[in-house]
């Protein structure tokens, strides 16, 4: 953004007393065309400098004469310019001073406006001072080639423009404003490493090194060029000078070359080992110094500690590497010019880290705190001067691990340190306390990057986030603006009454938010960040059924439901359902299971469901699939405390929790006993339990199936076939629980269960069961437990009396300890079920 784009929009009048000698109306004619030019960077009144202004003065003429062809105030515009014509064009540096009071006092403006300038005018500003000073170097060395061409004249003196000032100060001059512009150009190259660091946590970053490589052959154009001059010149500078001046052009060289040798791809900052990485590394004045060799030059990629590092920088890289720290697979890559474009680059493709050698950490430092860097390095030679010299350039730094749990401490370590290391800094050395104010300028780039939206973090975010990672509840947002949090505080010390930092919590965030809740959030459905107790305060004086959603303060990777509800008593409670995680949604999205939950009615603060969240819910599929399947859908249900009656009050016992049942009354009219008690018992060793004492109550939903099947069903199905039967009658089989009709069903497991499918069942888990032959009938002795002794083949009274049994699910849940009503997705009368390797029939 230009600064007349800001400058536009504030009142004329503050600007009045800047457009006495300028007119405001040049002025938005000119626009962004007057800040492009380098107003404020001609300060003085030599040669140069009047020649710079002529220019400008010409160059800004003829472009307000082409800019009022096209208005319709053409003969005003061209009186303002033949007037600035007749005052500038005798004294061109006074309308330097003149332009360059308006845009400072535009930017005194604008910076009291808005306390900051836009990033792009101080990138534009930084370009415009390294070009002029590099037009000016070049004026130099016209001046003293003239004065070498032209010699002393009959009376001894020197026919020039310059002839009272002498060839050494001249020269002396020259290279002091070239080691002035290897200073900008190292700047520039720091900046440039600055921003590719902060790019790690989610900045922009304008990685185009294509403008910087062209500043640095400029640069080292205009190097040879005065170095000519000066050897053209020793006779004149005599024994004493010209190793002075050689000895400053051989260091100013060498800054430049080291410094043009940069990491342009970085590798991963988290680095697994036994896992393959690519980088590369750019050498800028590559194309226009290295020397034709035989055999290419060869990049070489070794692991270094954080004391390595610290070594090589304060020995200004010229040290050698004595040992590395670790084994790298594939280290060695050619250094190659491409001549399309002009890029020469060393590209690691197949990089791998077998093993690391750790290093003493200090303190209580952990493994994850450990700091180390990939060193590249390389010997070339250079053209003309036929010098040798080894480049050497460090990664950002690497946090290194051996499994995967230690990802999230790693990022940690790697966020907090391209957050608050200093540009010019002793690898790899960070501040252990940062500002508050800093700290969420962080969060909130990490999380716009993490989640790729480009709704933030706002305020109130803010306030919420403190009194967690502070865990002071009195202070008010003011407050926590002056305060500094430590590298402790963010995740070595465990949040109070939790078991885990919070880095790691608001990692969970990031990560459930990235997967399952991106557009919800961009659409600023969530209020995400807020505590338990604030939203208490929010609902309890809202209509029943105004919900908000909120991450779980209890949770890692968490989004829970919180809800206001009225009883009988008109008295309100505010519920939070149980978290759902990302598994969870994967299983069934958040859209649609508001849209399931009758009991939510408006998000907060008052907007229906369905127009907030109607565009997320999913399309239900209806009729048969294409194979000929009916089609099923899944639904959630909560059951509030509230809503259960005690026993006591109904004056009659309990009746059991009636749960999912697959529409039964449709198959009664074929029901045939020698069909029914197949299924009862599959030919797995898998049975239902007897129900455990104090299992939750939870109201159940059933996987619908749409009653559009005719009945009867006339053909038996498969599964109803007397092989079962007769495995149910072997008296090495007894079933361990009640009956319980259609626990099982046909098909695959991850067709039945919303987990998935399960886990292979282990051999040695699973009770012994004698030898079964098919097609040989195992002799009755007893009929199983939930048949009658004395009958075959239960009566019609006896299958209504079973099919009257509640369905229990197999295996009890969890105990829920967080306070949250239970939420629950039920498939084919499975209800909680899972099918895991560590809890199973008889070894729950």
């Amino acid at each position: 953004m230009s600064l007349w784009n800001l400058v536009s929009h504030m009142p004329p009048e503050e600007f009045s007393s800047l457009s006495t000698e300028f007119p405001r109306s040049l002025r938005c004619l000119l626009a962004e065309w007057l800040e492009n030019q380098p107003w404020e960077f001609i300060n003085g009144s030599d040669a140069f400098c009047s020649s710079m202004a002529s220019r400008m003065l010409s160059d800004m003429l003829e472009k307000l004469r082409s800019a009022a062809g096209s208005d319709g105030q053409q003969c005003q515009i061209l009186q303002q310019v033949s007037n600035i014509e007749n005052t500038f064009r005798r004294d061109p540096l006074r309308l330097v001073a003149v332009v360059r009071a308006i845009l400072e006092g535009e930017k005194a403006a604008v910076l009291k406006r808005d306390h900051h300038l836009p990033l792009s005018f101080h990138r534009r500003q930084e370009e415009l001072k390294f070009s002029l000073g590099l037009q000016r170097l070049q004026h130099r060395v016209r001046e003293i080639q003239a004065l070498q061409e032209e010699g002393p004249g009959r009376d001894g003196a020197v026919q020039s423009p310059v002839a009272p000032r002498e060839l050494p100060t001249l020269i002396l001059e020259a290279v002091k404003e070239l080691e002035a512009a290897k200073q900008q150009v190292l700047k520039r190259i720091q900046i440039w490493k600055r921003q590719q660091q902060l790019a790690g946590n989610g900045a922009i970053f304008e990685e185009n090194l294509a403008p910087l490589q062209k500043r640095c052959e400029n640069l080292v154009e205009v190097y040879f060029q005065l170095q000519q001059q000066v050897m053209a010149a020793s006779t004149e500078l005599g024994p004493e000078l010209l190793p002075r001046l050689l000895e400053r052009f051989k260091e100013v060289l060498s800054g430049l070359v080291k410094s043009s040798f940069l990491v342009e791809k970085q590798p991963p900052q988290v680095l697994k080992t036994q896992t393959k990485f690519q980088a590369s590394v750019r050498f800028l004045l590559g194309p226009r110094l290295l020397k034709a060799a035989p055999k290419p030059y060869m990049v070489r990629a070794d692991m270094v500690t954080e004391k390595q590092a610290r070594e090589l920088e304060l020995s200004n890289y010229s040290n050698t590497l004595s040992e590395s720290t670790g084994e790298i697979l594939h280290n060695m890559v050619a250094l190659e010019t491409n001549p399309t474009s002009g890029n020469c680059c060393a590209n690691f493709k197949n990089v791998l880290l077998k093993k690391i050698k750790r290093c003493e950490r200090k303190g209580s430092e952990s493994v994850t705190e450990e700091k180390c860097a990939v060193l590249f390095s390389t010997n070339v030679t250079l053209t003309p001067s036929n010098v040798s010299i080894h480049l050497q350039v460090l990664s950002l730094p690497i946090v290194v691990i051996v499994h995967g749990n230690q990802d999230n401490n790693a990022k940690a370590t790697v966020l907090w340190d391209n957050a608050f290391s200093d540009i010019d800094r002793v690898p790899f050395v960070v501040a252990e306390r940062v500002p508050w104010d800093k700290m969420c300028d962080t969060l909130n780039l990490k999380f716009m990057a993490e989640v790729q939206t480009t709704k933030g973090l706002l305020k109130e975010h803010y306030f919420f986030l403190a009194q967690k990672i502070f865990n002071d509840h009195s202070a008010s947002p003011e407050d926590f603006q002056s305060r500094h949090v430590s590298w402790a505080q963010f995740n070595k010390e465990i949040l109070p009454g939790r078991g885990f930092t919070f880095w790691q919590w608001f990692d969970g965030v990031l990560d459930l938010t990235k997967r399952c809740l991106k557009s919800y959030w961009s659409d600023r459905l969530i209020m995400g960040f807020i505590s338990k107790q604030y939203v208490c305060k929010l609902l309890s004086m809202q209509p029943d059924g105004t919900f908000l959603l909120r991450f779980s303060d209890s949770e890692i990777g968490g989004v829970t439901i919180a809800y206001v509800m009225r009883g009988k008593d008109g008295s309100s409670q505010v519920e939070n359902i149980q978290p759902f995680s990302a598994k969870d949604l994967s299983i069934r999205s958040l859209g649609d299971r508001i849209r399931d939950l009758g009991q939510l009615r408006n998000l907060y603060p008052n907007i229906p469901k369905d127009q907030a969240f109607g565009s997320h819910y999913n399309k239900e599929q209806t009729g048969k699939d294409g194979r000929g399947y009916v089609s099923t859908a899944i639904k959630m249900t909560v059951e509030s405390e509230r809503d259960q009656q005690p026993p006591s009050t109904m004056g009659a016992p309990p009746e059991a929790p009636q749960a999912p049942m697959f529409n039964l009354p449709m198959l009664q009219h074929e029901l045939h006993p020698e069909n029914l008690l197949a299924p009862i018992c599959p030919p797995t060793p898998f049975c239902p339990q007897p129900m455990p004492a104090g299992y939750p109550t939870v109201e159940r939903d059933v996987m619908m199936v749409p009653n559009r099947l005719t009945p009867p069903f006339h053909s038996p199905s498969p599964i109803l076939s007397p092989p079962s039967l007769s495995h149910c009658q072997d008296p090495a089989f007894r079933p361990s629980g009640p009956f319980v009709p259609n626990q099982y069903m046909p098909g695959e497991v991850s067709q039945l269960l919303p987990a998935g499918p399960s886990a292979e069942p282990q051999d040695e888990e699973m009770p012994e069961l004698p030898p079964f032959h098919p097609g040989e009938e195992a002799p009755l002795q007893s009929p199983p437990r939930w048949m009658s002794p004395s009958m075959d083949q239960p009566s019609a009274s006896d299958l209504d009396q079973l099919l009257e049994v509640p369905l229990l699910p197999p295996f009890a849940p969890l105990p829920q300890h967080s306070g949250y009503p239970n939420s629950s997705l039920s498939s084919w009368g499975l209800g909680d079920a899972r099918w895991d390797d560590s809890i199973r029939p008889g070894h729950a």
